[in-house]
């Protein structure tokens, strides 16, 4: 399937029917624009100890614990084939709640951030609220690193020569997904994000995410906020039971992967 949650866009991989293994080789081939399907990120379902398990790859082939808008993609696919109204998925970052809010919105619940330097991780203990680094960014790691920019004007970066320098820098030993974001109003976010193994995206639940948890924690904005992203808005809550998105969803089309392909890539 091809999905997408506010132009963040997913080939999703419904595997449990059937034992084929996803390796990096595959999911680089995938999610190629020109020779392969092109996504952001690579979810594929299997069999798992609550409704279904989840397990992402970014587009270089790398594996990811988290990726909040394939969650919700994957979640509104699950809901409306079992006609539930709520869910319990696994993945690497753990157990996620995932329900149905009316309007065609689908929400899940993220878990609690993660705040400590080594859980994030960090290369050495430091404050996680304002990093050494230039910008004095935010660290917040939401089952993968995030470093949060807060600055006047989202729009005059240059995201690609800066997410990309950032990315790889050496305070983030497993690398960082890089968001700019903008205070633009009471509990009003405006935000771009470069993600790790991907480059620019149009929208990032996970980074939406931790920006919100950031804002929250530097006294920015309350703990309920929108965050405007290049593909549109999703709706972020930081409560006691974790961090909660919501937003829309879109199922694009169902394909097959032919033999040919697939044998190129092995």
């Amino acid at each position: 399937m091809k999905m997408h949650g506010l132009g963040n866009d997913f080939v999703v991989v419904d595997a449990r029917m059937h034992d084929r293994k996803i390796t990096p080789a595959m999911a680089r081939g995938i999610g190629h624009r020109h020779f392969g399907v092109g996504f952001d990120q690579l979810a594929v379902i299997t069999k798992g100890a609550g409704d279904a398990h989840l397990t992402f790859y970014n587009a270089d082939g790398s594996l990811s614990a988290a990726c909040g808008n394939a969650t919700r993609c994957v979640a509104r696919y699950l809901l409306d084939e079992t006609g539930k109204t709520s869910l319990h998925l696994t993945t690497a970052r753990g157990d996620l709640a995932a329900a149905e809010v009316g309007n065609g919105l689908t929400a899940v619940n993220m878990g609690q951030p993660q705040l400590d330097w080594r859980d994030i991780p960090l290369a050495r203990e430091m404050d996680t609220l304002e990093l050494p680094m230039e910008g004095a960014p935010t660290a917040t790691g939401m089952g993968n690193p995030h470093c949060t920019f807060f600055v006047d004007d989202v729009d005059v970066v240059d995201l690609a020569a800066f997410g990309s320098r950032m990315e790889h820098h050496p305070l983030y030993p497993e690398r960082t997904n890089v968001q700019v974001a903008q205070i633009v109003g009471p509990d009003h976010i405006r935000m771009r994000v470069w993600e790790r193994g991907v480059g620019i995206t149009l929208a990032s639940g996970s980074s939406s995410c931790a920006t919100a948890v950031a804002a929250a924690r530097r006294g920015l904005t309350g703990h309920d906020v929108s965050v405007d992203l290049d593909g549109g808005t999703l709706q972020v809550a930081w409560r006691n039971d974790g961090v909660w998105m919501t937003g829309p969803t879109m199922h694009v089309m169902d394909g097959t992967l032919t033999a040919q392909f697939l044998d190129s890539l092995t």
